[in-house]
């Protein structure tokens, strides 16, 4: 065999097996890449996302898209082709495996929290929607969560409602953390609570609780690195009662992120006239009690499926800012937002088409 064939031969045998190698070796990578985005104003399997009962509602059109990002299971295990590919293409996003899911967290964990991040939203984007138009919400502290094998456990469920502790009144879920850091490792602290059964009766007869009980629990010490503290195993949250039904219809959907567009979506119906003007607007962005939007993941991913879906304005956190600016789809105008308030004054400029001053993300 001639010397030259010999080596073409030989290359092309050692560039297959790479090939090859690339296909079964696994790296610690995952995938981000643009996924659905839904019209807040509109219908999604048949049926209105936003759905209002017990208040005047209003017609609406335009778009408010929520948007989404698809990724990879937490048991897909890429391989270096895969991984390469990703890097390479516009619409994807190759990231290390423990972004996604640190410290080992199944999908099964990572699915559980994303729906709790998701129904907290809506709730919040309820609430911010609401404030915005003057109307009253109430609102109390109650535990989230109960950690397993803490002292709470068993003592303290998910849904009471937190009045007091050690007879000092409860405002907010931070105040449940100052409370019972006052006390060392090892000495008790008192809890007034309504038991969550009581509250879900009281509501449902639409009337006050007040049946409560005293709760006696004795702290430990915290297991978080640095300074150590009692705790008792209980993460504090807000509930709300509304004043009519809000209800958001959207399967298959997780996390945070769609908060500010389901309180604009909220807002749109429960106002007379068009908030968006007709225009097509999308966007991201948690949001608060209070109405203040913070910062999500995949902004680039989200921005790319906005601009395929037809969406020509993205509403995008001012955190989120210098990334998505870095890589901004054609035809799209990028919105700088840090609270409904600031949403709501962008969307009014869009409809009557000022959209020269709109405040604009930049890459600095």
């Amino acid at each position: 065999m001639p010397r030259r064939t010999a080596t073409m031969l030989a290359s092309t045998l050692m560039l297959i097996a790479l090939l090859c190698a690339g296909v079964f070796i696994p790296v610690p990578y995952a995938e981000m890449s643009p996924g659905p985005t839904v019209n807040t104003l509109g219908e999604h399997g048949g049926e209105p996302v936003l759905q209002i009962a017990g208040h005047k509602t209003y017609p609406t059109d335009g778009h408010l898209n929520m948007t989404t990002v698809r990724v990879t299971s937490a048991d897909y295990r890429m391989n270096l082709v895969e991984a390469v590919y990703g890097w390479l293409a516009h619409d994807t996003k190759v990231v290390p495996h423990d972004t996604l899911y640190p410290n080992g967290k199944t999908e099964e964990e990572s699915t559980q929290e994303n729906a709790e991040e998701f129904s907290q939203s809506q709730e919040s984007a309820k609430v911010a929607a609401l404030k915005e138009l003057d109307i009253p919400v109430k609102s109390w502290v109650i535990v989230s969560t109960v950690v397993k094998d803490a002292p709470a456990e068993g003592r303290l469920h998910a849904g009471d409602v937190i009045k007091a502790v050690d007879g000092k009144p409860v405002k907010e879920p931070s105040d449940v953390a100052d409370l019972v850091t006052e006390h060392k490792p090892g000495e008790d602290v008192v809890f007034t609570i309504v038991p969550a059964k009581e509250q879900a009766a009281a509501e449902k007869q639409k009337r006050t609780a007040t049946k409560t009980e005293k709760v006696t629990i004795t702290t430990r010490t915290s297991d978080d690195a640095g300074e150590k503290r009692a705790v008792v195993g209980i993460s504090a949250g807000t509930d709300h009662t509304f004043p009519f039904d809000v209800d958001i219809k959207l399967a298959d959907v997780g996390g945070p992120s769609a908060g500010l567009m389901f309180a604009l979506g909220i807002y749109d119906k429960l106002t007379p006239g068009s908030l968006t003007g007709g225009e097509f607007v999308a966007g991201t962005g948690t949001i608060d009690d209070d109405g203040k939007v913070g910062p999500i993941g995949g902004i680039e991913m989200k921005t790319v499926g906005a601009r395929d879906k037809g969406a020509e304005y993205f509403l995008t956190p001012a955190d989120n800012c210098a990334a998505a600016a870095k890589d901004t789809p054609d035809g799209l105008t990028l919105v700088k937002v840090g609270t409904i308030d600031d949403a709501l004054d962008a969307l009014k400029d869009i409809r009557a088409g000022d959209t020269a001053d709109l405040p604009a993300c930049t890459s600095s």
